[in-house]
Formats: structure tokens, sequence, C-alpha cells
């Protein structure tokens, strides 16, 4: 089960910086930001009061969550910083960003998709972090491409699902980003050109991207760990699923509760039945599918469908793409760099 959303701690030095290139004195604002440790997460309220604060200083710009962004550097965001740098190609930069965001959110929001020439990452209205906290977000991703890439152009769109701000506010939006940027959209989310993802990075280096990958894939094991209510009822779900006995009642049953309690439970956490079905079954497909042992058949089984096509219409909602393309893509990703163009990178996200 999810864990509650925080941010990096990586963040607080952000805001710092941000105070030190303008020079504001905001003592009050800074004891707090000392107080906090870099290297320990910040609960999502915190960060959107620190950032609140920082909107009320004087002569601050029109939206100070866009430069507080745009001051990102690779320290900010640790490893997964240091790994995407280290990556051969921006496909691979933005696949370790996917593979390791618990690291940075403390979940796993992000969703991809390829949408005719545009690759678009998306995160659900619900994974909203506020105005604010969703602008530095946006911000610092965008102007983190544009220094690992500093010869592309402007990202195709941006879209926020907060309202749209006043007119100042929105032309300091559509000057900071240089493109479309949308107000009161289903899902906070950055489309850029596919061809984007064959480009290769300045200063990648595979040693470096080998050691940085192990340590990110230690820091995700060292995360803390759902309390025991999520552990039982994930490890239920599990071994119920291939038999196909998924149902509320049953499950209540098996955790010793009733289902009234059951589902009280998961409202509690922001989820429905179906919702953590869905999620379960989704997460446990990409599992799978990164087996190549297992047939597509094999899988749908474990999952409780009863047949493969009822495995292809959930993942096709759930993704947009079809398991066999999934599972294709996941290969594409493993193919030396210098064999693939920009259709091999592309179809990892299809």
């Amino acid at each position: 089960m999810a864990m509650p959303m925080r941010v990096t701690g990586g963040w607080i030095q952000l805001l710092t910086d941000w105070l030190d290139l303008y020079q504001f004195p905001a003592p009050d604002l800074r004891l707090l930001l000392d107080s906090r440790r870099q290297d320990e997460a910040v609960p999502l309220a915190i960060w959107q009061q620190l950032l609140e604060r920082a909107s009320m200083l004087p002569a601050t710009a029109v939206v100070p969550a866009l430069e507080i962004g745009a001051q990102v550097r690779p320290r900010h965001v640790g490893v997964l910083g240091y790994l995407s740098l280290a990556s051969h190609t921006l496909g691979e930069a933005l696949q370790v960003y996917r593979r390791y965001e618990q690291l940075f959110y403390g979940q796993q929001l992000v969703r991809v998709r390829v949408q005719h020439d545009l690759v678009v990452l998306c995160w659900d209205a619900d994974a909203s972090t506020g105005a604010s906290a969703d602008t530095v977000a946006i911000a610092a991703l965008v102007s983190f491409l544009r220094r690992l890439l500093p010869e592309v152009s402007a990202v195709a769109r941006v879209g926020f699902v907060f309202p749209t701000p006043d007119d100042r506010s929105r032309a300091a939006y559509d000057a900071f980003f240089g493109c479309e940027v949308v107000f009161d959209a289903a899902a906070t989310e950055v489309a850029l050109p596919v061809s984007w993802l064959a480009c290769r990075l300045p200063h990648s280096d595979p040693d470096v991207r080998e050691q940085l990958d192990q340590q990110a894939r230690a820091l995700l094991l060292a995360l803390p760990g759902a309390d025991a209510f999520d552990c039982a009822l994930q490890r239920a779900l599990v071994r119920r699923l291939p038999e196909g006995e998924v149902g509320l009642e049953l499950v209540a049953e098996e955790l010793c509760l009733s289902a009234r309690t059951l589902q009280r439970r998961l409202q509690q956490r922001g989820l429905t039945w179906r919702s953590l079905l869905d999620r379960t079954r989704q997460r446990l497909a990409e599992a799978y599918l990164a087996d190549s042992t297992l047939q597509l058949g094999e899988v749908a089984l474990l999952l409780g469908f009863s047949e493969q096509s009822a495995l292809n219409r959930a993942f096709r909602r759930w993704t947009e793409t079809t398991p066999a393309r999934w599972r294709r893509g996941l290969r594409a990703t493993a193919v030396p760099p210098s064999a693939g163009g920009d259709g091999a990178v592309a179809e990892a996200f299809r």
C-alpha cells in the first residue's frame, strides 16, 4: 500500500538556495528550513506551508513557485538527479525517474504514455500536491530537462489541475514554459516530442550509472514499510488473485473483519475496493511482464483473470497500451543505446 505523500528533503535546500539567490532575510522561514535535515523527507503539508510563507515575502516574483523550481540542480534531487545525469539518453533518464519516483514522493505516481509524436508524463488529479507545490515540481522538471539538453526547444505542452490564475500570473506561466499551458486539466502533465527520447546526454557515464542504480535500489528497499493492516491486505490480495477469489467479503473474512469495516479502512486511506484491486493488479502485472519466462496467459491467471483477453482489456484501461506492447517496450530499453533510434526508445513508453 502507498505511503503518505511527502517530498524529498532536497527541496529544503532548493528553497534555501532561492532565498539566497534573491538575498531574502526571511528569518522566520529560514529558521523553519534550518530546523529540518536535508536527508529527511518533508511531509507534504509542511512543504505546502513553507511555500506559502515564501510566496508572502515582499518583492517576490509574480509566481515565486516558478523561480523556486528553476533553481533545481542534481543535488536537490539526490541519487535520482545524479542517476538521470549519468544516463545515456533522455529516454533512459525518464525511465529512471519512473522507476525511482518513490524515492522522491514516497509513492509511485507518474504514468507515461506515447500519444502520436509526443511522450506524455501524467500525474492524476488525486495526486496533486496543490497549486504552488505542483508548480515547483513541474518547473523543476522542465528546468532539469533544459539542463540535461540545453540545445532543445520548449516542451510541447504543460498541464495543471488547479484553476486558471489571474492574467498576470498566467502570463508568467506562459513566459516560463514557452509552450501551451493548460489549467483546469484532467491531470498534471508534461508533453515532449518523442524524438527527444533518443537525444544523447552530455554527462553519460555507464559505470557511474550502474553504481547509482544499485544505490537507488537499496534506498528503495530501505523506505519505511506499510503498516500491519496494509501488509496483511496486500498479502491476502496476492494470495487470492491466482484463485480468482478476490471479492471484498472474502478478503474481509480472511482478515477477520466485516466487509463494512474493511470498506471504512479503505476510505480512510482514500481508496475504494475497486481502485485498490485495480492498482494492485496493475503493479503486479507490470512486475510479472518484466519476467520473460511468464507467458501472457500465465500472467492473466496470476492476476485472477479467466482469460488473456480480460487482461488485455484491463491493461489497456490502466496504461492505454497492451501487455504485449508493454513487454516489447521493456525489451527495447534493454537494447544497447547505439542499436536503437527514436522508434526503439519511444516503444518503451507505449
